[in-house]
């Protein structure tokens, strides 16, 4: 089996047509990383390479699927990052090359031959909603929850699945909101293909992986490539190449700086509450205002 840092793949014992790709950070509540989106790419390819499996179920260690990218520190620093970057004027292409290359990455599900399925407990937030919702099918505990809720400020999704696998009017609310909705709003709002009791949900995933394993993998890809030609043609490439152009944007807007900065000085956690509060958000030019006053205070007197 290949040895990765962020995560482990392998063939289930009870069914070696099944694998299980691990997200393996329990203590980050398996935050992303910046190894993370090239080894779910290279565990997809792994997986597809083995003739004997048929379908990948992705999960996540300890209390959740995957709580985001791992931002705390990032974003109280005041290091430059190709995605934050602290110069004026920033450059956008390298910040799109950077996002690209992680959408890239998790999108490795959607176009696996194989077909995916996240299952998913505890929270699939932020870019870990990114990463179940490249998978094909979505298993839920009861009481997960999904959303993106970097939204309201400092990020948009650049999968853009949300349009895709919910349809425009949900889409819009997510969007606009940031909220988050729980496994039974997912099954009622059709994003979800199960939902169970969290104590039930590996059998209920299991029993959707087995049954899936016993079709042909030349069918299953078939039958996937169809569906998946259907959204390439609604024009899903070109949406997440606006999409991945508009989350750098509003990490680098007066907005996103000002979130950063009040990142910098008050801490992350202290942003994150602001931005879920429900608070107005400082725009325009009380957000630079805002940002003047705490670069000003930042800097040593004399």
């Amino acid at each position: 089996m290949p040895d990765f840092s962020s995560l482990r793949i392998t063939q289930d014992e009870q069914n070696p047509r099944i694998a299980r790709l691990l997200l393996n950070r329990p203590e980050r509540f398996n935050a992303i990383s910046d190894a993370m989106p090239r080894e779910i790419r290279a565990a997809v390819e792994w997986a597809n390479a083995e003739d004997t499996v048929h379908v990948i179920v992705v999960e996540g260690a300890g209390k959740g699927f995957c709580g985001g990218y791992d931002l705390a520190a990032s974003a109280e620093s005041h290091i430059e990052h190709p995605c934050q970057q602290e110069k004026t004027p920033w450059d956008p292409m390298v910040d799109y090359a950077a996002m690209k290359r992680n959408t890239d990455d998790f999108m490795s599900l959607w176009r696996s031959p194989k077909p995916t399925i996240a299952k998913v407990h505890g929270a699939a937030v932020a870019g870990g909603s990114d990463i179940a919702l490249s998978c094909d099918l979505l298993v839920m505990a009861e009481d997960a929850r999904i959303g993106y809720m970097p939204t309201r400020v400092w990020g948009c999704p650049t999968t853009a699945m949300w349009t895709y696998r919910l349809g425009p009017a949900r889409a819009k609310q997510l969007m606009f909101t940031g909220d988050m909705i729980d496994g039974r709003t997912a099954a009622d709002w059709g994003l979800a293909n199960a939902v169970v009791p969290a104590a039930e949900l590996d059998a209920a995933a299991r029993r959707l992986a087995e049954r899936i394993a016993g079709v042909p993998r030349g069918h299953l890809a078939m039958h996937k490539m169809v569906v998946n030609q259907v959204m390439l043609t609604m024009g899903l490439e070109q949406t997440q190449m606006m999409a991945t152009v508009f989350d750098g944007i509003t990490r680098h807007n007066p907005e996103g700086l000002w979130f950063r900065r009040y990142a910098q000085e008050h801490g992350f956690k202290a942003a994150v509450q602001w931005r879920d509060s429900g608070r107005p958000i400082p725009e325009g030019d009380e957000a630079r205002a805002l940002v003047r006053e705490m670069e000003a205070n930042r800097r040593p007197a004399g």
